[in-house]
């Protein structure tokens, strides 16, 4: 084993000799990528390197969100009569010096569109049409109006022509074309963006280095001069936070990066070496109902659930202050498109005074206890017995969490949630499972009365708040998992599909939000904070966002000191 771990330092040392220590970058990750296929690629390491080789038209400013002009040299042009975005191109080479074109834009979505990849067709389905009238113009024509063209669409990254025709063309002529593009093997991506791929060592590290020819480099783009102005970024593979904290404490990396749990923060914010940032995540973790059957098909039953919800508990508590409350779907970090005004439950309410609450809410509805949590004289007891208002016993349920391995922030929740209902006398019970069973006895069997689950890293455009809860998505893997159906919620949702403009278009969003803050398929639990440390004294220049430093705005910044 010595000698193993001796042979991967040494080629390390010899792959990377010709780059002086002062000038890279080495960061710690917990996974190597899954693939460099760009079709492929879904989880977070791939999507994380990749997103420095492989470059969309847009990409959102760091201060504002707003999409700026990244390959595209300015903001599309729209034609309202034709449905037609009109695209211009910044000057740019593919990192193997040829050019890139209003082709490769166009050969990038004819490939999404006729293989129907599956992390991209939906945002490309309602394309009618491509027009390339030159090199640096791409026409798209849209069926019908599609709010999330523009930030969603746009924001997808573009393949060079060159590298992937021979590829489809194989593809085409096999039996299921899709899956031979996605098990197809990528060496050597070939991307425009600001890094390369230099070497890629299973297991132990992924080497890329500066893309000499990056159309950014020396421009301003958005208030922000670029690079990249370190040679090369080393990602050593650590496989445990232990072993990555240990490695940054001893200087072995310079960046630990994404998602250190709070327990190492007193650690690393006593460590005069370490510089701490701690940023809010585009996330959303919560609990949902099985709105399709008794007992939470009840509104009032599920208002009153998120009445008894003690948020200040779960952020100072379960999270050790490294979380935020949320009281709506939409993170209130996606600060135009969050909607501050909808139902809050329990807000600024003791524990006794949540449960008082609650039981008003359920006694105006018609439920009734063989002991009541509220006793003659006003005072919270041990409830017992709650009966529904058509006169039977509720039955106990169950609330579904993955086990306190995968997520301990998750496991705790729903412990804590079944404490907080039996105080009402409602009989919950949590149960951890495997995240995979889960997964599948919610989404795909429905077979489920509760769960907390969480989407880690939500889009920032807020489509998805149609998505989760649209009738029509209550199907088999569909993402309406709760069951929820609302025909009022419909419309909105759907004209906010089609709303282009954008002011128009938040109204809406606002609207949905407080219609399902209001029915409560899904309870907002929290919003966990993103931390990441990196040594003092190294390098300057890290940008803070939502969803962390360990950005392309960062990399692209960095300087060493």
């Amino acid at each position: 084993m010595i000698l193993c771990i001796l042979m991967l330092m040494a080629s390390l040392h010899f792959s990377v000799s010709k780059v002086s220590a002062a000038d890279m970058l080495k960061m710690g990750v917990l996974q190597e990528p899954k693939t460099l296929n760009i079709w492929r690629a879904g989880d977070r390491w791939s999507l994380k390197i990749l997103g420095l080789i492989y470059q969309p038209l847009y990409v959102r400013d760091p201060k504002t969100l707003e999409l700026v002009p990244w390959l595209a040299a300015a903001p599309p042009e729209f034609d309202s009569k034709n449905l037609c975005y009109t695209v211009k191109l910044k000057p740019a080479r593919w990192s193997d010096g040829t050019e890139l074109t209003s082709e490769d834009v166009a050969f990038t979505v004819r490939i999404i569109q006729e293989f129907k990849v599956p992390r991209y067709i939906s945002k490309w389905k309602f394309i009618k049409k491509i027009e390339t009238p030159d090199k640096q113009t791409i026409k798209f024509y849209l069926e019908s109006p599609y709010a999330i063209f523009v930030s969603r669409s746009l924001t997808t990254p573009i393949v060079q022509k060159k590298q992937w025709e021979e590829v489809i063309k194989k593809a085409k002529g096999t039996e299921k074309p899709l899956r031979t593009l996605l098990r197809h093997k990528v060496k050597k991506p070939i991307g425009s963006g600001p890094f390369t791929l230099k070497d890629w060592r299973s297991g132990a590290y992924i080497y890329v280095i500066k893309n000499e020819i990056f159309f950014g480099a020396g421009k301003t783009i958005s208030g922000h001069l670029l690079g990249p102005h370190i040679d090369g970024i080393i990602f050593k593979v650590y496989g445990t936070s232990d072993a990555a904290i240990l490695a940054l404490k001893k200087g072995s990396i310079d960046m630990f990066w994404w998602g250190i749990q709070p327990g190492y923060m007193e650690d690393l914010k006593a460590n005069p070496d370490m510089e701490v940032f701690t940023n809010e995540k585009s996330a959303l973790y919560y609990l949902g109902f099985n709105v399709r059957k008794p007992p939470f098909n009840d509104a009032s039953l599920r208002r009153a659930a998120a009445t008894l919800v003690g948020e200040d508990f779960i952020i100072k508590r379960i999270l050790q202050g490294y979380g935020l409350k949320m009281y709506s779907i939409i993170p209130p970090g996606n600060t135009f498109w969050y909607c501050p005004d909808v139902p809050k439950y329990g807000v600024g309410l003791s524990r006794e005074g949540r449960i008082k609450k609650a039981y008003q809410i359920l006694s105006d509805a018609g439920y009734t206890w063989k002991i009541p949590p509220i006793d003659n004289s006003g005072n919270v007891v041990n409830g017992d017995g709650i009966m529904l208002p058509d006169g039977k016993l509720m039955e106990k349920f169950t609330i579904l969490t993955p086990p306190a391995d995968y997520d301990p922030h998750r496991a705790m929740c729903g412990m804590m949630m079944q404490e907080w209902l039996r105080m009402l006398g409602i009989p919950a019970y949590s149960k951890p499972m495997a995240f995979g069973a889960l997964i599948e006895q919610v989404k795909v069997r429905r077979d489920f009365d509760a769960f907390i689950l969480g989407y880690g890293s939500l889009s920032l455009d807020p489509d998805y708040l149609r998505n989760f809860f649209i009738s029509t998505n209550d199907k088999r893997r569909g993402w309406n998992m709760s069951g929820y159906n609302n025909p009022a919620f419909d419309k909105i949702a759907n004209q906010s599909a089609k709303t282009m403009n954008r002011d128009e278009r938040r109204k809406l969003i606002w609207e949905m939000q407080k219609i399902i803050m209001g029915d409560v398929p899904y309870m907002p639990l929290y919003n966990p904070k993103l931390i990441e440390a990196a040594r003092k004294g190294k390098f300057t220049g890290w940008v803070q966002m939502l969803g962390g430093v360990g950005n392309l705005w960062s990399f692209c910044q960095l300087k060493p000191l």
